[in-house]
């Protein structure tokens, strides 16, 4: 495995989390680990329309993830989804990942790297469980909270799917001249941050 070319950490690695160290989708598995599956069935069906008007691209990805997101868990306490997403990170994230994934985000660790998490799932979970395997950094959607502290199902800024994706990146990072860029992703949504990188990994993990 080579060096890092900087010392400094202006070598980023930048994982897309779903599809890409995962196998899946991870919202998919953290309904049901947090509804039960008998709820998340009738729950699908009763908000049908919505995911049916997103096939049919008459509604949008964003608004589409919301509605999802507002049915199963809106008006809920934040702390008491938050303890939820600790859990769902700790016992289930571990079983959907991909070992290569994982193998190759600690050589990158190694090499001395900054890591950096950057996906379109929710904060709740991502955000304790790329904490927990030493990630520098996580860029996700953001759950909003209305003033009692509950869950609304908005996501604040939108959902950190494609091109917003590479905004915050380049928002977290500063001067793009500034870095060098290794990023990993596996789907459309992931397109413009392979774009932007100077090694990108469509559904590979090249060595280093």
């Amino acid at each position: 495995m080579s060096q890092p070319q900087h010392a400094d950490g202006r070598v980023v690695a930048a994982f897309d989390f779903d599809g890409t160290l995962t196998h899946g989708d991870s919202l998919r598995h953290f309904i049901p680990f947090v509804r039960g599956w008998p709820r998340t069935l009738l729950g699908y069906v009763l908000i049908s329309p919505w995911l049916l008007g997103f096939v049919l691209h008459l509604v949008s990805r964003t608004h589409a993830k919301e509605r999802v997101l507002r049915h199963f868990f809106g008006g809920w306490p934040q702390a008491r989804l938050q303890e939820h997403g600790e859990r769902f990170a700790h016992e289930a994230i571990p079983g959907l990942l991909k070992p290569e994934a994982v193998a190759a985000f600690r050589n990158h660790q190694a090499a001395g790297h900054r890591c950096v998490l950057i996906s379109a799932s929710p904060d709740v979970y991502l955000h304790p469980w790329a904490q927990a395997m030493g990630f520098d950094h996580a860029l996700t959607s953001e759950l909003v909270t209305d003033a009692e502290g509950a869950v609304t199902g908005r996501l604040r800024d939108g959902n950190c799917w494609g091109p917003e994706k590479t905004r915050r990146l380049l928002a977290w990072l500063g001067e793009r001249d500034g870095y060098e860029i290794y990023a990993y992703g596996d789907s459309r949504g992931d397109r413009e941050l392979l774009a932007l990188a100077d090694h990108p990994g469509y559904r590979e993990f090249p060595p280093l």
